[in-house]
């Protein structure tokens, strides 16, 4: 299974990421944000979190417009896998690839922890090596991570299971306690929390690791 890790000046969860995907089973290149096109034979590109130059226009704005982002829409065009962290589902609203926006904080303050998510769905390579309904604690680093969305794309997000994760306990007003979505064919997920962040238990969980094996081995026996 090959993957790409998406790299932005600002980004600083790309070899968080990489070390995650490998650590699952995954053969992995870093891709520079001037490449206007992907390495041959992908099977999912991750576009990491951090702060992709410098947010200074709007968060994942600018990446958007960068030479591989156009790349990476082709990619989930034509099929591909996309996961977007964090500043990456900033950068996927951005492109289109995912409804909605995220929004500063509700109390506009920078937030960091580790949270509880509730796994809303299973039924994508992303979530199946979960329980649905089960919780999970997974990190978060954000400032505007308040995922917004008009009542009918949210509507539609439930009717469709669409929402993966939920925040068990919203730190930010995202509506809906939404933590992370999927895209029509459920082979395009944003999400806010760092599941990159909780593969070793020497930094404090472990619960991201059946996130990235599900995924990586679903991905190997396509």
């Amino acid at each position: 299974m090959k993957a790409a890790v998406i790299v932005f000046p600002g980004s600083n969860c790309d070899r968080d990421i990489a070390v995650a995907l490998r650590q699952a089973g995954a053969e992995v290149s870093m891709v520079w944000h001037k490449e206007a096109e992907l390495p041959a034979g992908l099977d999912l590109v991750a576009v990491p979190g951090g702060f992709s130059f410098g947010d200074y226009l709007r968060c994942g704005a600018i990446a958007a417009q960068s030479p591989v982002a156009a790349a990476v829409k082709t990619h989930a065009e034509r099929g591909g896998y996309v996961l977007g962290v964090c500043n990456g589902f900033q950068v996927l609203t951005e492109t289109g690839l995912l409804p909605g926006a995220l929004m500063r904080n509700a109390r506009l303050k920078f937030i960091c922890k580790t949270l509880p998510l509730t796994v809303a769905t299973t039924e994508s390579d992303y979530t199946s090596g979960y329980r649905a309904g089960q919780e999970i604690m997974i990190p978060v680093a954000h400032h505007e991570g308040n995922y917004y969305a008009d009542d009918a794309t949210l509507e539609r997000l439930r009717g469709e299971d669409r929402i993966a994760f939920r925040y068990a306990q919203n730190p930010n007003g995202s509506r809906d306690d939404i933590a992370g979505i999927l895209s029509p064919n459920r082979r395009v997920l944003g999400m806010m929390p760092h599941p990159e962040r909780a593969v070793d238990a020497g930094h404090g969980g472990t619960d991201g690791q059946a996130f990235f094996r599900s995924l990586v081995g679903a991905l190997a026996e396509a």
